[in-house]
């Protein structure tokens, strides 16, 4: 997610059974900032899913990975741990999870009524709703649509931006080949695929797919280690992925049976000649007289 904007969290947070677990906390707080605050569109997995205030588009590994980040191994949760929680979550009450076989959307209960900064939620109101603590984003939201190319600052991305989204993905993608590979920035990896999808004309759905192709393509993956060689090789990539596959070997020669050698052969009559006798006769008897003189010598 994009730096800035702020949190409110109400103290009635305090008497949920989030606050006695650290990481359940953790994990809550983290749905929450991720939430979309006015409604936006995701690119999750290549597939752009439209959301509406209180809505994100995840998956059980993409939100431990999320979870995890930073995290030293020993201490990092497994993936189905964390979706255990989310479940438990959803049992309370305080969310409902929708999802398919490509990703999930989790919407957080009540989540307008609590995001409102101009109608403040009253004490008694507080004290019979589910403890939730409320983001105001909007500032990150605006920051993922504006391309304004005449303003100097530096942009910034949310993280339910499709520019955030692809960076991450390459990030995952060479952190699950090489577990050591130092964090990049992911800001600036955003800004590159920026530059991918609206200079390059590349769709966001094709980045995706370039990503999983050189990353699992034994050549690639080690040298493809930051979204501005991405943007570099893509080219040269994407000739060596549409060209059909050609072994490198030459193939083995084949020769044709010879019909003698084919089952059932039966070789053909032919007809002798009376000269053909004749001769073949004579050759015969001068061989039997030289035998004969050969025996006589010995």
């Amino acid at each position: 997610m994009a730096d800035g904007g702020w949190i409110k969290v109400y103290r009635k947070i305090r008497q949920s059974f989030v606050w006695t677990d650290a990481n359940q906390l953790k994990l809550w707080l983290l749905i929450l900032m991720k939430a979309s605050h006015d409604g936006n569109r995701f690119l999750f997995n290549g597939q752009q899913v439209d959301v509406t205030s209180g809505q994100l588009v995840t998956g059980a590994h993409a939100l431990a990975f999320e979870f995890n980040n930073g995290v030293p191994r020993d201490n990092q949760v497994a993936w189905r741990k964390v979706w255990r929680w989310v479940k438990r979550f959803e049992n309370e009450g305080m969310l409902t999870i929708k999802s398919n076989n490509k990703y999930s959307v989790i919407t957080v209960v009540n989540y307008p009524q609590y995001q409102s900064s101009d109608n403040p939620m009253t004490t008694q109101r507080q004290s019979t709703d589910n403890p939730v603590t409320t983001i105001k984003n909007a500032k990150n939201a605006k920051n993922a649509n504006k391309r304004d190319s005449q303003h100097s600052r530096k942009r910034e991305y949310a993280d339910d931006s499709p520019e955030l989204i692809e960076a991450t993905y390459l990030w995952e993608k060479i952190k699950s080949n090489n577990p050591e590979h130092r964090k990049p920035n992911l800001q600036a990896w955003a800004n590159d695929i920026r530059k991918m999808h609206e200079i390059d004309k590349r769709p966001f759905d094709k980045i995706h797919r370039m990503i999983d192709w050189c990353q699992s393509d034994t050549f690639w993956q080690t040298n493809i280690l930051s979204v501005a060689k991405l943007r570099e090789k893509y080219d040269t990539m994407k000739a060596q992925a549409n060209r059909p596959y050609i072994s490198r070997r030459a193939p083995a020669r084949q020769e044709a049976t010879p019909e003698w050698m084919q089952e059932g052969y039966k070789a053909p009559k032919q007809e002798v000649s009376a000269d053909a006798k004749a001769e073949l006769a004579e050759q015969l008897k001068e061989l039997e007289q030289l035998r004969s003189r050969n025996a006589t010598s010995s």
